[in-house]
């Protein structure tokens, strides 16, 4: 397994870690995404294990809390062994403050989340969303006295836009608070839009990107092609809701060139939509999910090896798509204004 640094971080992690959104199926939403239990959760984690991946990521969220506490106890008695990201921001309950990233509920979160996983630390704590309702400085300033208390290890930050994460950063480098190390954001061959902002924010301000729903939502798991819907699985199952809506012909087209790839490598297409994530740049780690061990056997045949540069090229060429303003129109000053990908 390769391990990379997260972002300007000390901390090596591996290039895959897995993703707990199916441990527990508690809700409707969940449901849909697995219903992994406690003895199943710990199956995957022998494996993972064996296989290098030490790196589980939850959320105080998946599944009401339920994830966390599967997760806590699937790795119970080996802690020192592993590595957990956890996130809050999101609704946890019926009150006011049970939501957001106030000094309030981001301190009740972070030891719910400790209970529930039975430890007494995060290694990686992320703000799952971001609070325009709460002053970024005391969001960071309570972030930084979880660092100096022990709590968290390294804070984080998922689905920010451009501007939030770099008036976050600006604050932590104006008070000499603890600063964001990674983005957990969404990207994938279908999902680009990481690209035209994200992307080369996180490389110049030093962020390790962390990369969810790498499948594109369940679409490039090769169950769905031309005149072929998916017939089982989360898809099949409505998992994908709440996710971007893929044209088909686009879709199409990019799982055309992917079968190619994968028909030429003698892989598959989950593996090389993977494999082209963790050739991209400031990428540090790809979140993969599994409901069983036979799709993380599916998953971790995505790493040692990589793609040539032919094979990329396919790739790109058949998922690129005309940015919005202001980036199209910054493509004519690529000279002075270089991008980290052509998009």
């Amino acid at each position: 397994m390769e391990y990379r640094t997260l972002g300007r971080s000390g901390l090596k992690v591996p290039v895959l870690s897995l993703g707990t959104g199916t441990f527990g199926g508690v809700g409707e939403m969940f449901a849909r995404w697995g219903a992994t239990d406690v003895a199943e959760a710990r199956s995957l984690v022998d494996r993972c294990l064996d296989a290098g991946v030490n790196f589980f990521d939850t959320a105080d969220v998946y599944s009401s809390g339920a994830s966390e506490e599967i997760l806590g106890q699937a790795v119970k008695g080996r802690r020192d062994d592993v590595l957990i990201s956890t996130k809050a921001t999101f609704t946890t309950g019926k009150g006011s403050n049970d939501k957001g990233s106030s000094r309030h509920h981001l301190i009740r979160a972070a030891e719910a989340s400790l209970r529930r996983l039975g430890t007494d630390h995060i290694d990686v704590y992320f703000m799952h969303g971001f609070d325009a309702l709460t002053p970024v400085e005391e969001v960071l300033r309570t972030l930084d006295d979880l660092v100096r208390s022990g709590k968290v290890r390294y804070i984080g930050c998922s689905n920010f836009s451009g501007w939030h994460v770099m008036k976050s950063l600006a604050a932590s480098d104006r008070h000499g608070m603890e600063r964001y190390v990674s983005y957990q954001g969404y990207y994938s061959l279908i999902g680009r839009d990481y690209e035209w902002e994200l992307m080369p924010l996180n490389l110049d301000q030093g962020l390790g990107t962390m990369v969810w729903s790498p499948l594109g939502w369940g679409r490039l798991t090769g169950k769905i092609r031309r005149d072929q819907r998916a017939s089982s699985g989360r898809i099949a199952q409505g998992g994908a809701s709440g996710g971007p809506e893929v044209e088909d012909g686009y879709l199409y087209d990019v799982v055309d060139a992917l079968d190619a790839v994968a028909r030429d490598l003698g892989k598959t297409i989950p593996q090389v939509a993977i494999n082209w994530l963790l050739q991209r740049p400031g990428v540090s780690n790809v979140v993969v999910g599994a409901r069983n061990l036979e799709q993380l056997e599916q998953n971790l045949g995505a790493v040692g090896w990589s793609l040539g540069a032919d094979h990329i090229a396919a790739l790109d060429k058949a998922s690129q798509r005309t940015p919005v303003y202001p980036y199209w129109h910054q493509r004519n000053f690529n000279e002075r204004n270089p991008k980290p990908t052509s998009w």
